[in-house]
């Protein structure tokens, strides 16, 4: 299987993957029963190993470092190899073992090859999609480390709203989006949220996740949602580490921007009260956009995100991931956040949180610091930075205990923990507060 693989190193990771994706076809079961593997050969090795991870971004470093996938490695087997169905289960994960060594072998060539084909030119780096057989949640940022599954499939729940699609084209290009106009709504003027959602997320599986439709009823506001496309990032990630997406005017901020300017439009929106959030790599652009347009956006809300120009190519988007920044660009003044992070994130580290605070908190005046805990769930630490006025300039949230989700979400989405505190919830308060 290793020699097969290193055959394919110069035809790209899709053929990478397809090798990967024949060995461990034996692991899909087949209608009616369990999956058959091929008989062992004889003399085949009597292990069972824990299946290294291919997932996080400390995977993906250590595979470009050249280091040995995380977990026990597989040692020489003491006993000859036995018959059996619990044997052929130990021979077909000796085969995986195998496939993902090589795989990872492979990798800093491929993930090397990716880089230098987005600076060369053109087309920019898409963050590479890895879909496995029987395996979920392997795809793109939030697939690194999921917690409930990568797919983006389950529809929005029904509200009495309207939420309907749209399109918006400029000269970077066309992405689709959803918006959902509450049911309150006849033409007076209320507040817009921008909702971007992670990797491997669309707009119907991350409005359930969240849950902030219901919210919109509730609070009157309407909520628009920009799907990433396909072509653009094959894991539907939001290109928040390329150079020309950090660019006011430019790139996929000026489709967001277009987007939501076409919203207000066509719609009673009070300018005053536009906000912006995201999650993972949507989190990331939530602060390129609050950024970029300062104008257009109140407050931005950042859930397991990064903070502005932290990243410009593969390379430093992984580092910056693990919470090593290089040199960044100025972001200009401190602007209206509110922050959530999981001390648990293993996929984006939490010391970025505290990074985009600390950006966004500039000249605050005092900090309050309140410790609490949701009954049954996680404890959180809130810290709140005030202005001199006494409003929330920048507000955190360190949920204990969390990983990579959207905290207090529904489990019908993909990446939440309902055991968190309810960030839409808190998202929308300080929202109200930022006028």
């Amino acid at each position: 299987m290793r020699a097969a693989t290193k055959t394919l190193m110069g035809q790209g990771p899709k053929s990478a993957t397809s090798v990967i994706q024949e060995a461990l076809k034996v692991l899909t079961p087949h209608k009616g029963g369990a999956a058959h593997p091929p008989q062992a050969p004889s003399g085949a090795r009597d292990i069972t190993p824990p299946m290294p991870s291919l997932h996080g971004a400390q995977g993906f470093s250590q595979a470009r470092a050249g280091s040995a996938p995380p977990g026990p490695q597989p040692q020489p087997a003491s006993q000859p190899h036995a018959p059996g169905a619990s044997s052929h289960e130990q021979y077909v994960k000796s085969v995986v073992q195998d496939a993902t060594e090589a795989f990872n072998n492979l990798m800093p060539d491929l993930l090397a090859k990716l880089d230098r084909a987005g600076a060369n030119g053109h087309a920019a780096f898409k963050m590479p999609n890895f879909d496995i057989p029987g395996m979920n949640g392997m795809n793109g940022m939030n697939g690194m480390n999921g917690m409930q599954g990568g797919g983006a499939s389950s529809p929005a729940e029904a509200l009495p709203g309207k939420f309907t699609d749209g399109s918006f084209t400029n000269a970077a290009g066309t992405r689709t989006y959803k918006l959902y106009v509450p049911s309150s709504y006849t033409g007076q003027p209320m507040p817009l949220v921008v909702m971007l959602h992670g990797c491997t997320q669309d707009p119907d599986d991350f409005a359930t996740g969240t849950q902030m439709n219901v919210l919109a009823e509730e609070m009157q506001c309407l909520v628009v949602y920009p799907a990433q496309s396909m072509q653009a990032n094959s894991s539907r990630c939001w290109n928040w580490f390329n150079a020309v997406d950090q660019q006011r005017g430019q790139g996929e901020p000026s489709i967001i921007a277009g987007i939501t300017e076409t919203i207000m439009h066509n719609h009673a929106v009070d300018a005053s009260q536009v906000y912006v959030a995201g999650l993972s790599a949507g989190g990331a652009m939530a602060t390129i956009m609050g950024t970029l347009y300062p104008e257009l956006y109140a407050a931005v809300g950042v859930h397991s995100g990064l903070p502005f120009a932290s990243a410009h190519d593969l390379p430093s988007a992984l580092a910056a991931m693990k919470g090593n920044f290089g040199p960044q660009r100025a972001s200009g003044k401190s602007i209206p956040i509110i922050v959530f992070h999981g001390d648990k994130d293993t996929t984006v580290h939490p010391v970025n949180g505290d990074e985009l605070i600390k950006r966004g908190a500039q000249n605050v005046m005092q900090e309050i610091i309140e410790p609490g805990r949701v009954p049954d769930g996680h404890a959180y630490t809130r810290t709140v930075h005030q202005a001199v006025d006494g409003t929330p300039q920048a507000e955190q949230w360190l949920i204990h205990g969390a990983g990579h989700a959207w905290s207090g979400g529904s489990a019908r989405g993909s990446y939440t923990d309902g055991k968190g505190p309810d960030a839409s919830r808190e998202m929308m308060r300080f929202f109200q507060t930022k006028r």
